[in-house]
C-alpha cells in the first residue's frame, strides 16, 4: 500500500509542477489527471507539507476556486498574494475566478509494454 501512495503523490507532485504562472487547478483536476477522481482529498494530503519544495502549491484550489490550502503556508494570507502578485483575480466571495483562470492537466499517457513473442 505504501508503493501505491508514494506513486501516487508523485504523480500530484508532477502536475503540481506543470501549473503555468498566472493558472491555478483543482484538487480533484489534479487527482483525475493522476487516475483517481475521487482521490482530491488525497491530493490534499500529498501537497500539505510541500511548500518548501518549491512546487507552485498555491495554484491549487478547490472545485469552487477558494484559498482552503492557504492555512498550510504559514501565513493564512500568503497563498492570496501569491496569486494576485500572478494577476490572478478575485470574486466577491474571495474564490479565484476559474473561468478565466483554470487549467485543466492532461492526464499521463501511460505505456504498457508489449510482450515480446
Amino acid at each position: 500500500m505504501a508503493k501505491n501512495k508514494n506513486d501516487f503523490f508523485e504523480k500530484v507532485y508532477k502536475f503540481v509542477a506543470k501549473i503555468p504562472y498566472g493558472k491555478v487547478t483543482t484538487y480533484g483536476d489534479i487527482a483525475e489527471a493522476c487516475g483517481t477522481r475521487s482521490a482530491a482529498r488525497t491530493v490534499g494530503w500529498a501537497i500539505n507539507g510541500t511548500s518548501v519544495t518549491g512546487l507552485p502549491c498555491h495554484r491549487v484550489v478547490n472545485r469552487f476556486g477558494a484559498l482552503t490550502g492557504r492555512m498550510h503556508f504559514g501565513d493564512p494570507d500568503l497563498m492570496r498574494d501569491l496569486l494576485l502578485s500572478e494577476g490572478i483575480e478575485f470574486d466577491e466571495d474571495g474564490c479565484v475566478i476559474l473561468d478565466k483562470y483554470l487549467w485543466k492537466p492532461q492526464p499521463s499517457k501511460i505505456r504498457k509494454k508489449r510482450k515480446k513473442k
